[in-house]
């Protein structure tokens, strides 16, 4: 159950926005303290554990989500059920705006994740009053359609170990985007997920990892992988 906490009038309670520790990567990092104070004032601030759905294909279109903390999946069903994974959303991202009045894709939580949730509505007239803030936005969306074009290449003619290899300098260079620079590269989405993002099988991406850690290109470790031969993943990924 997604657990909501909404904001209390009393401005001593105000100030959740201010101390976020994402809001320079995130939508909100162009408001000044007075704009950012009216778009904490409309924020419900949600918090989901682990497969909770933050919103669901084919539902009606009410709230945009800007992603505080953890990694929401964001996938699609094929009409014969199976799943494609379209991407993989960190802090700082924002979801929910659909070019319609129904969401064209579904994002659940991989883990614990938390978001600010703002109705369609409320979102719409705040950006009315401040046409500036639509540059920040276009930013956003720009970014999106970059990683749109990047999976599509990643689905392309490229062999298994090229997609994998790709996933995972990808990966590692978004985490390093919001501050995450660990040797390890922490996964924490499943290998079903991997491979439903790069549309491969389970047992294609679980055989591919084995073959780059016998190759000592990287080593497997509890909950992601640390590269050893970094400049070899790169190369492979830019093929």
């Amino acid at each position: 159950m997604i657990r909501t906490i909404s904001p209390n009038p009393n401005r001593a309670n105000f100030g959740r926005c201010s101390a976020c520790t994402v809001r320079s990567l995130s939508v909100c990092g162009a408001l000044d303290q007075a704009d950012l104070s009216e778009f904490e004032r409309i924020a419900r601030h949600v918090h989901l554990a682990a497969n909770e759905a933050l919103f669901t294909a084919g539902q009606l279109a009410h709230s945009v989500h800007n992603l505080t903390a953890g990694v929401a999946r964001l996938y699609k069903l094929l009409p014969d059920g199976r799943r494609q994974v379209i991407g993989f959303a960190l802090p700082g991202d924002f979801l929910g705006v659909a070019p319609s009045d129904r969401y064209g894709f579904s994002a659940d939580a991989v883990d614990s994740v938390s978001a600010c949730r703002l109705s369609k509505e409320a979102f719409r007239h705040f950006i009315e009053q401040r046409p500036h803030f639509l540059v920040r936005i276009n930013e956003f969306a720009a970014r999106e359609l970059s990683l749109a074009q990047e999976q599509m290449l990643l689905l392309g003619r490229r062999t298994a170990e090229e997609k994998v290899a790709s996933f995972l300098v990808g990966w590692r260079r978004r985490l390093a985007h919001i501050g995450d620079e660990r040797q390890i590269i922490v996964l924490p989405m499943s290998r079903q997920d991997i491979a439903d993002y790069l549309g491969l099988t389970i047992e294609t991406v679980s055989r591919t990892l084995t073959r780059f850690e016998r190759e000592k290109m990287l080593i497997i470790v509890n909950g992601g992988v640390r590269l050893l031969d970094a400049a070899r993943a790169a190369a492979m990924a830019a093929a």
